[in-house]
Order: C-alpha cells, then structure tokens, then sequence
C-alpha cells in the first residue's frame, strides 16, 4: 500500500471514505466494498481520510484514539488497499460538499466507485450526506455504495462505543465490536527493576498519550516479541504499593526469561482481571501476581 500526505492525479479509484479510527468492523465493511469493487473490475481502491481526527480543528483537541496512526495504516493496508491518502483537514475544512466532490475526488481521482458508512457526512458544515454522494452518482459517473450499521447483539458498532468499552474496561466487548483484540506497540523501556526482585520480571512500556486510557489495573494479555507470541499478564497504572511515578504499562511474560530492553513487542489484550490496588507489603503484592496468573489458566 503506498501512502500519500498530498493530493495527485490518481484516476479510476474505487474509494472509501471516512476517518477509520479503530478501523473496526463498521470501518471494515466500508473498505472492503472498495476493495471488492476495484477487484472485480480490474482497478484500484484507495482509502481517503485525513491525519488527524476532524475535532481536532474544530474544538482544538483531538479525540483519543483506538489507534495509533501508525497501526491504523498497517489495518488499512491488511485489508488490502492500494492507496492510501491522509490529507489535512485544515485544508480543506472550508469546502462545500459540492467543492470537495467536485474539485477533489473528482479532480483528482475520477472514481469508478464511492463506499461510505451510513451515517458519512462532509463539506463545510456537514452539508453533504449519503444522500448527496447517491444523488450526484449518475452526473459523475460513479457508482456509490452506502454500507448499512454493522451490528453486535443489536447494537451499533461505533467508534464511540468502543472508546466507551475500553474506558470501562469491558475489554472483551471492545475486542468483538473491533474485529481483532485493542493493542499496544512499543519499545521496551527500564523501569525500578523491583518486578525481577519478587519474582517476577517485567517488560516497561509507555503507554501512548494520543490513545484512549485504560482504567488503572491488571489485565490478561497476549505478548508478541519477533515472531513468538507469550501468555502474560499486564499492570497499567502508578504502581502504587512501590511509591511509582507516572502511569507505566508493566507486562510479565509466562515461560519468558530474557532481556530485551529496547527492543519491540504488541501488548494484545484480552480481558481485564482487577482494578490496580495498593498492598501493604511485598509480599502482598507478590501473593496476589501469583493468583493472577493462576486466573490465566
């Protein structure tokens, strides 16, 4: 998939619209009839979306994310787009929906065929819908296709209820709307050292500030380091019973014993254990890891 930051000619695209945070299984949907669609008819598909979140420009703070811009592109890419354009929103914030069809998907890439979600608007204050990008099909010769809400149990997946899941901590909810489980990548940092002192050692991540934040506690989770993948368990907070600084992700891997300080691993996560909690001792503490990993089990 290639990326591009700018505009160019690009001519005879199947298209897919939207901002993708979390590229969940709504978003999903949306790219892959774009993808199909350039399949079965011998061209390309690209997604186009912007760097960064829409609310950014407008309220001057920017959403958290499900995703970092970086694993967004690498979902993107896994469902098999060809191109992929993030624009900037600033730029084109000021166009009427007829302007951006008119001057920019059209301009520039003359689309064979258009797929958004149901509820997909765009243009100066929103004023082009779903219903505008069908009713303007014919006069550009393009074929539009407006994905219908992807639902679980009856309810909608959205972006929002996922940031809402993963707020509370109901992971495993979060996990079946994404499509795939909520991770974090990273490179593995030094902590205070004191996990390998009880027994057990930890690998430290920063948890990135651009996403949105678990609540502090201790979650089940799958390891990813090279092409292996561990068992583990993970503590997100301040680590309280050791007096820590600043919110750290610490994950313990199971049957793990090596260094790899500097090195990158993807914390996948599967469900939450228990709220974080200050122990009196050490040994607390240490008792309680024990349990928790027998939880795993």
């Amino acid at each position: 998939m290639q990326i591009f930051t700018e505009l160019n000619k690009n001519p005879n695209l199947s298209l897919a619209l939207g901002y993708f945070d979390g590229v969940h299984q709504g978003h999903q949907a949306v790219i892959q009839k774009a993808v199909d669609f350039a399949h079965e008819n011998n061209t390309k598909s690209a997604v186009i979306t912007f760097k960064d979140h829409p609310c950014c420009y407008f309220w001057g703070v920017c959403p958290k994310y499900i995703l970092t811009r970086k694993s967004r592109e690498e979902k993107i890419a896994a469902l098999g787009v060809d191109y992929l354009y993030e624009l900037d929103f600033e730029s084109i914030s000021g166009l009427t929906a007829e302007e951006y069809l008119r001057d920019i998907l059209i301009k520039y890439f003359t689309p064979s065929a258009i797929s958004t979600g149901y509820n997909h608007n765009f243009g100066y204050k929103k004023s082009g819908n779903v219903k505008y990008l069908a009713a303007e099909a014919q006069k550009y010769d393009y074929r539009y296709f407006e994905l219908q809400p992807q639902k679980i149990n009856n309810v909608v997946i959205s972006s929002t209820a996922i940031r809402e899941s993963l707020s509370k901590g109901q992971i495993e909810k979060a996990n079946v709307m994404l499509g795939y489980k909520f991770a974090i990548s990273g490179e593995v940092v030094k902590g205070k050292q004191i996990g390998r002192t009880i027994g057990f050692r930890t690998a430290n991540l920063v948890y990135p500030p651009e996403l949105i934040v678990l609540p502090f506690g201790v979650y089940a989770v799958d390891v990813r380091h090279g092409e292996d993948v561990y068992k583990g368990i993970a503590n997100f907070g301040v680590r309280p019973t050791v007096n820590g600084e600043g919110a750290l992700l610490e994950v313990h891997l199971l049957d793990f014993d090596k260094d790899i300080y500097g090195e990158e691993i993807n914390v996948a996560f599967n469900k939450m254990i228990r709220k974080e909690k200050k122990f009196a001792s050490l040994d607390e503490l240490k008792g309680q890891i024990t349990k928790d990993i027998e939880s795993l089990s």
